[in-house]
């Protein structure tokens, strides 16, 4: 069994491609597992690091602001794209898969488009409620759409194969359990917070959470692990401004980016973050009160559509973009943090809302696809 996935640009759409990858070796530790990204992406990092083969093109999206330098750049995405084809469509051939995923981001554009039309089986899995516009324009000639949230559907123009499978969670994910991830961390009895904004950060959600933090560094209330992002390099500095001693304080773990995520959310107690489909999909599996703060730059406001959802479930508190400060933050926080029952009970709402079997779902499908395919050779 040869699988090949893409996908890349952001960690919303590498986890998904490696969760599904994960299950299948799970399933069949033989199978051949192949990834193509983007040189140059995030992906190229993390695929490795998760322990599978990783191939890159030279890829780019568009630009949709109307202006000279954007059309310049635009014309150079179309040249990118036409070779990125040839590039995918080389080592399709090598590899010869027998179905290709793609999971999202201009990466996948090419790659899924050569492999449908070199007629093998291909499946597409849109994570949100309002799709990407990759996954829009390949929906019409992949063999499935798989499909998060049903709200999905509305948003694809033309005749497209529906299968509703929810957003596939890491095995690791699943398995961490919050007093072996804690001991591992070397974390006590203190509540644990842990936030992010993103693979490439969020300056409003940096510069709001600064004040927190710092002072956990000096009165030790919260064990606080933070990933500032790849934007965020100048976060530490600010820490320190604020009287932060980031030597010295144990209960602070700051870095860019969070390698181990599974360990870190199994063992925390309250998360802060954007409000992204699979960063939702994880809080809800490992049942987590968080404080959601969606991200107001993303198409058809999708993230604050998502966070609503586990807030009318009483499953977490949403803080608009518009209305956050560093005071309000640290207040929620101190509410939260402070109220046992109440993150109990955002606990076990979030872990009603739980998807578990995403990928054995998908899997299914994946196995479904290759049979209908060999039994038309």
């Amino acid at each position: 069994m040869k699988v090949l996935f893409a996908g890349g640009g952001t960690a919303g759409h590498i986890n998904p491609a490696l969760a599904i990858a994960g299950y299948v070796r799970e399933r069949q530790p033989e199978a051949e597992i192949l990834y193509i990204g983007a040189k140059g992406g995030m992906e190229e990092r993390l695929v490795p690091q998760a322990g599978f083969e990783f191939r890159g093109i030279t890829v780019q999206g568009f630009r949709r602001k109307v202006s000279l330098g954007a059309l310049k750049d635009n014309f150079v995405t179309v040249k990118k794209a036409i070779s990125a084809g040839k590039a995918a469509k080389k080592i399709i051939r090598e590899f010869q898969p027998d179905v290709c995923i793609g999971t999202g981001g201009y990466v996948s554009g090419p790659v899924i488009r050569a492999a449908a039309k070199m007629g093998i089986p291909t499946l597409i899995h849109e994570q949100n409620a309002y799709p990407g516009i990759t996954n829009k324009m390949l929906s019409k000639m992949v063999t499935r759409v798989m499909l998060a949230m049903p709200a999905a559907k509305e948003h694809f123009k033309g005749n497209c194969h529906f299968v509703e499978t929810g957003n596939p969670v890491r095995g690791e994910i699943l398995k961490q359990d919050k007093e072996a991830a804690r001991k591992q961390l070397g974390l006590d009895g203190r509540p644990v917070i842990l936030s992010f904004g993103g693979s490439l950060g969020a300056e409003i959600i940096n510069r709001s959470l600064a004040d927190v933090i710092a002072r956990s560094a000096c009165d030790g209330k919260y064990q606080h692990i933070h990933a500032y992002g790849q934007y965020g390099k100048w976060f530490p500095d600010l820490l320190k401004e604020k009287g932060a001693d980031l030597e010295h304080a144990q209960n602070l773990d700051i870095r860019e980016y969070i390698n181990d995520m599974p360990v870190c959310l199994a063992a925390a107690d309250l998360v802060i973050a954007r409000a992204g489909a699979i960063t939702l999909s994880e809080i809800q599996v490992k049942g987590k009160p968080s404080i959601l703060i969606p991200s107001p730059n993303v198409a058809e406001n999708h993230q604050y559509h998502n966070a609503m959802a586990l807030v009318n479930q009483n499953a977490a508190v949403m803080i608009e973009e518009k209305d956050l400060t560093p005071e309000k933050l640290t207040e929620e926080i101190d509410r939260l943090a402070s109220d046992p029952g109440r993150l109990e009970e955002y606990s076990r709402n979030a872990r009603k809302m739980a998807i578990d079997d995403a990928s054995k779902r998908i899997y299914s499908i994946i196995i479904e696809v290759m049979a209908v395919a060999k039994n038309q050779d």
